[in-house]
C-alpha cells in the first residue's frame, strides 16, 4: 500500500468557535470557502449564501483551509473527551482504495467502505474507514476537491502543504509495537528515524512522503492521546510573526524557539483551545530513497526551552484522563 500524505484531519472540541479565532487568528488559515457535505452548487453559478459565518457548518463544525484544497483541519462540536476524531490518509485513486481495503482485510483489519454521500461530507470522490491498533480513526480516500484561491488572513502567509499533506502528528499510543507493524507493513509508512528514552520505549518517526514525518508514536503508558500536531509555514519570518500574534492573543507558548535535531524544524510550540500543542515551524527537512532509518540522541540543535516539560503535562493530563493517576 502506499499512502500519498496525511491529507486531512479532524478534531473535536468542545468550543470549535475558539478555533475559528485561533486557527484564523493566530495561525492564519482560511474559514474554508465552501463547507463538506454541502458542496458548491452549480457550476459557475454563484453559491447560494448560507447566513452562517465563513468556515462554519450547519452544526456549527469549523472547516479551515490552508493550501488550494477545499479544507484541511475540521473542528468538530463534542464534548471534550477525545480531541483526535479521524485523520484522512490520500490515496492515488480507485484501483488503490479498492487494493487498500482488500490488503487490510486480508490482514485481519476490519474496514468498512464508505458511499458516494459519506465521500461526498469529507469532500472526496471515494472513502473507506478502519482504526489503527491505538484505536484511532483512519479514513483512507482518493480524489479530494481542489477549489484554489486560498488566501490567509494574515497577508503574504503562505503554508506548506499540497503534496507534503496538512503537517504531522505526534500520538500518545497503546500497544507501540502493533502500531508500528500497522503504519509500516500494512499501510506502507517508513520510519525516519527514532529517539531512544529509556529500555523499550521509543519516539518513531514515520513517513510516507518526502516531509521528515507525518506520524510520531510512543507509548507512555496513557493509551490513545494526541500531543501535538505541526503547521509549517513557509519563511522564518512567518513562524516569528505567528509566534508574535500567539503573544498577542493571550494564547500559552510552551515552548520557545528552537530547531530540531532530527526533521530541521525551526518552531516554537503553543496551546491549542482544545489543550493539546500546536507546533508552528519552518525548514522541515525532505527525505529521498537514500535516507537510512537511524537513532538520533539529542532533540534541539539549540531552544525550545519548556518543550520537554509540556511533553510530561501532556502525558500526566491523559493519566489523569484515564484515571490513572500522575506517573
Amino acid at each position: 500500500m502506499k499512502i500519498k500524505s496525511l491529507g486531512y484531519i479532524g478534531i473535536g472540541s468542545t468550543d470549535p468557535d475558539a478555533w475559528l479565532a485561533f486557527g484564523t487568528g493566530v495561525l492564519g488559515m482560511m474559514p474554508a470557502r465552501a463547507i463538506p457535505g454541502e458542496g458548491w452548487g452549480e457550476p459557475g453559478q454563484p453559491r447560494e449564501p448560507t447566513g452562517r459565518p465563513d468556515g462554519v457548518g450547519a452544526d456549527g463544525a469549523v472547516y479551515l483551509k490552508m493550501d488550494e484544497r477545499q479544507w484541511r483541519i475540521a473542528i468538530h462540536p463534542t464534548d471534550g473527551a477525545r480531541d483526535l476524531l479521524y485523520m484522512g490518509l490520500e490515496l492515488d485513486g480507485h484501483i488503490e482504495l479498492e487494493a487498500a481495503v482488500a490488503e487490510l482485510r486480508a490482514a485481519g483489519i476490519e474496514v468498512r467502505e464508505g458511499s458516494d454521500e459519506d465521500a461526498f461530507c469529507r469532500a472526496v470522490t471515494g472513502i473507506a474507514y478502519c482504526e489503527d491498533p491505538s484505536g484511532n480513526a483512519l479514513e483512507l480516500y482518493y480524489g479530494p476537491t481542489t477549489d484554489y484561491n486560498f488566501a490567509s488572513p494574515v497577508p503574504g502567509l503562505e503554508f506548506v502543504a499540497g503534496h507534503l499533506g496538512v503537517g504531522h502528528f505526534n500520538l500518545f499510543v497503546h500497544n507501540q509495537a502493533a502500531c508500528f507493524d500497522f503504519y509500516t507493513r500494512l499501510l506502507g509508512f517508513k520510519l525516519s528515524d527514532y529517539f531512544r528514552y529509556g529500555p523499550g520505549v521509543a519516539l518513531q518517526f514515520l513517513r510516507c512522503n518526502p516531509r521528515h514525518h507525518s506520524i510520531a508514536m510512543i507509548d507512555m503508558g496513557t493509551g490513545n492521546v494526541l500531543q501535538h500536531m505541526l503547521v509549517e509555514m513557509a519563511t522564518v519570518d512567518d513562524v516569528g510573526k505567528a509566534l508574535d500574534r500567539a503573544k498577542r492573543a493571550g494564547m500559552n507558548v510552551v515552548s520557545a524557539l528552537g530547531r530540531h535535531r532530527n526533521d530541521g524544524m525551526f518552531s516554537f510550540y503553543m496551546r491549542s483551545p482544545s489543550g493539546f500543542d500546536v507546533e508552528v515551524g519552518c525548514g522541515g527537512k525532505l527525505l529521498d530513497e537514500t535516507w537510512s532509518p537511524n537513532e538520533f540522541c539529542e532533540g534541539d540543535v539549540w531552544g525550545h526551552d519548556g518543550l520537554i516539560e509540556a511533553v510530561i503535562e501532556a502525558s500526566e493530563v491523559a493519566r489523569a484522563r484515564a484515571g490513572q493517576g500522575a506517573p
